[in-house]
């Protein structure tokens, strides 16, 4: 939105005619936690005053003196799954879940649907199966598998956000990895036009290598996904994407030995960033009970010391944002009734928790939800482009959430919006309650979908 355009907006101020305003006690917005009036207009913010202005709306709505207001989150790594393999998850049912925990946009990821989302048909068709059953604003990862070097330009121009590649199996064949050659050759396609390349950094070498999990223990799991493997690809990353210019991001970091190397490279000019997610921030190696299949994931969840010094390198600022990697699938595919490591898929289901999971641990350490904020919504949105999301500011899309921070509650999975009650959250007591999420404005329901669906362009 333009200058001109905000200001016109705004000018429904003065003559009472706006949709929405919502007064809060407690706002967290880009000049500080504040006490506010959000004027909302078209689904827009175009008026933040200060709380007794006396903003006129068609609708007013007060948020609880328990509960503070919270711009949308951003969750730019999403596993939807559909179409293909929508019994694992769908567009219905992780949008709601999305909504539950706050997020209002998502980024879905171009695996593990069926097709694949490698050509601009593919992407065509996620859409049209995508559209009718959003609840909050969903956009499109591309993938860059061997082969589709030429689909790149022209789903860049239908909007995608950027592409996923693989340095290892993806764990479906349909989605085959490209080696560091092929990564630069991207790199290369990319850089022009500024794309940006989301990597799954293991190296496949050294895990093919590495002793092949088997059975119900968790330290023969740890032991198939070594540090070295991450490092090892992180490394080739760096390298790739100092040779060429390009954008690069890495996905999922779960290793802390490679925040050095990724401070270095940034300070070297290398145009890297670096996201965690909440099952690497919550949870510890340690204590995965033997055959809890649940915590799964790939690359996998490491040691209680490992876990404190990611939190290091998001306070100093390396590592960049914090997103679910939500990667849900059945009961039966995760293996939950046999318990082995070796045969469940790897994937930790958790879009509706990704907010109280991290304000819990953010809490205990003594972090505040400002930063929590900047990690899930501001610097999310940004990330992905989307400049008008994730924060509350005049110009702004009004998708925002009532959220109350020192409520407690205990997760069941069986309740959660995800499509399989399958979460190592599951008894897990957790702070942080979202009681509405609203996009565009407009309250989310759970019966009638009103989310958007992007477009990088």
């Amino acid at each position: 939105m333009s200058n001109a355009e905000v200001a016109a907006e705004a000018g429904a101020t003065v003559s009472g005619a706006l949709d929405l305003v919502v007064r809060a006690e407690r706002a967290y917005t880009p000049e500080g936690v504040r006490a506010v009036e959000v004027g909302v207009h078209q689904g827009r913010i175009v008026a933040v005053e200060a709380l007794g202005a006396g903003l006129e709306g068609a609708r007013v709505v007060d948020v609880p003196s328990d509960q503070v207001l919270l711009p949308g989150l951003v969750d730019s790594h999403v596993h939807v799954n559909e179409p293909g393999r929508t019994e694992w998850e769908g567009f219905a049912s992780a949008t709601r879940a999305a909504a539950a925990g706050g997020v209002t946009t998502i980024i879905d990821m171009p695996l593990n649907s069926i097709p694949p989302t490698v050509t601009v048909d593919a992407l065509n068709v996620k859409r049209a199966v995508a559209g009718p059953k959003a609840f909050v604003n969903v956009g499109f990862w591309g993938g860059a598998i061997p082969g589709n070097l030429a689909d790149m330009r022209p789903l860049l121009d239908q909007g995608v956000f950027g592409f996923k590649c693989f340095l290892l199996h993806s764990g479906v064949d349909e989605f085959p990895s490209l080696t560091a050659d092929e990564m630069q050759q991207v790199m290369e396609e990319l850089e022009p036009v500024d794309g940006l390349l989301i990597v799954h950094a293991e190296d496949a070498h050294i895990i093919d290598s590495a002793p092949q999990a088997h059975g119900q223990h968790y330290s023969d799991f740890l032991a198939s996904r070594p540090r070295d493997a991450e490092d090892r690809a992180i490394a080739d990353v760096i390298e790739r994407a100092k040779r060429t210019g390009a954008r690069a991001h890495i996905l999922h970091l779960s290793n802390a030995d490679s925040i050095e190397r990724v401070r270095q490279a940034k300070a070297d000019g290398v145009r890297l960033t670096v996201e965690t997610c909440p099952h690497y921030l919550t949870l510890v190696a340690e204590e995965v009970p033997d055959g809890a299949t649940a915590f799964k994931c790939c690359p996998p969840i490491r040691e209680e010391s490992n876990r404190d010094a990611l939190w290091a390198g998001l306070l100093d600022g390396t590592i960049d944002i914090i997103v679910s990697d939500h990667s849900p699938a059945t009961a039966e595919v995760k293996g939950v009734d046999h318990g082995d490591f070796g045969e469940a898929w790897g994937g930790v289901a958790s879009l509706q928790l990704g907010l109280p999971l991290v304000w819990s641990e953010a809490r205990r350490r003594g972090v505040s939800l400002e930063h929590v904020l900047g990690w899930m919504a501001t610097k999310t949105s940004a990330f992905v482009g989307l400049e008008s999301k994730g924060k509350i500011a005049v110009g702004a899309d009004a998708d925002l959430a009532f959220f109350a921070p020192e409520q407690s509650f205990v997760v069941d999975a069986r309740a959660l919006r995800h499509k399989n009650p399958v979460t190592p959250y599951d008894g897990r007591e957790l702070f942080g309650v979202v009681h509405s999420t609203l996009v565009a404005g407009r309250e989310v329901d759970f019966e009638t979908p009103t989310g958007q669906l992007l477009s990088a362009n």
